[in-house]
């Protein structure tokens, strides 16, 4: 989404405080803290930043950035069921679409999931987190729409000890509770299958492409459908634990004026329990 990809800047002070207060957890190995990383519904506190640029956008194709903070808060209600938060928070750099337009930067819509989930995965391995979205009209800049938005979202996938493959898919619907103020009402469903194949040193590769349809556009016009792949990498700062992944998607049907392709890269800071 940008002629060049935004940098994040961590404080030196708010990174050392929080390298200084992860334990070690030896007991988790390069690839554990991987499948970690990769569950959805994981029981850790993690901060992942993710970059998202979009190539050849509106009628002018130019390029497009995205950068997702993506706190991710579990909170353990009893022996036997956790509530997992994630907030997706967009910051976006919008190319001109006309020559006297001009190029917007500024905050998206921000949207917050909860996910009530079993704290134990069946014998066979599977997981899964069922709860609501919450679409929040946080955009300036006019980068979003100016109603509140509310949807189911679920969550499934398998994952077990010694068994290298991680997968399953995450899916939500948003609608807007309103069409009075900028932007009208809405319906937008999402659906991201995830496959990770791991291996004992931390490195994986990784699937997780993020299909969309806006349910309120033209026909032949609603979904975006990309393709594509990862790699990504376990590594730590001194005992805090890092999950980088870099990875390209090309759009197989996009919506007129949607991306053609992009690039994904993250940098996920965990802190397990």
């Amino acid at each position: 989404m940008a002629d060049t990809i935004m940098n994040v800047r961590i404080p030196h002070g708010l990174l050392l405080a929080a390298m200084a207060c992860t334990p070690a957890h030896a007991e988790l190995s390069a690839e554990e803290l991987a499948k970690l990383a990769q569950n959805p519904v994981g029981n850790l506190v993690s901060v992942p930043f993710q970059n998202n640029t979009n190539f050849n956008v509106g009628p002018t194709a130019r390029t497009q950035n995205v950068l997702n903070i993506q706190p991710v808060i579990p909170f353990t209600l009893n022996a036997d069921w956790n509530l997992i938060t994630r907030t997706i928070m967009p910051l976006i750099w919008q190319p001109e679409f006309a020559p006297s337009q001009g190029t917007t930067f500024g905050l998206g819509d921000i949207q917050l999931s909860t996910f009530l989930s079993p704290s134990s995965p069946t014998p066979s391995g599977l997981i899964w987190g069922a709860g609501a979205i919450v679409q929040m009209p946080t955009n300036t800049n006019g980068l979003g729409n100016k109603n509140w938005g509310l949807g189911p979202t679920a969550v499934a996938l398998h994952m077990q000890k010694g068994d290298p493959w991680v997968y399953g898919a995450l899916a939500n619907n948003v609608w807007s509770l309103s069409s009075d103020n900028r932007g009208g009402d809405y319906s937008n469903f999402l659906l991201q299958p995830f496959v990770n194949y791991n291996f004992p040193s931390g490195f994986y590769l990784s699937t997780a492409p993020i299909i969309t349809a806006n349910w309120k556009a033209d026909s032949g016009d609603q979904w975006t459908v990309p393709l594509g792949g990862a790699i990504g990498k376990i590594f730590h700062l001194g005992k805090l634990p890092v999950n980088t992944q870099a990875g390209a998607y090309y759009n197989v049907v996009t919506p007129d004026n949607g991306a053609e392709w992009s690039t994904r890269l993250q940098v996920q800071f965990m802190f397990p329990k």
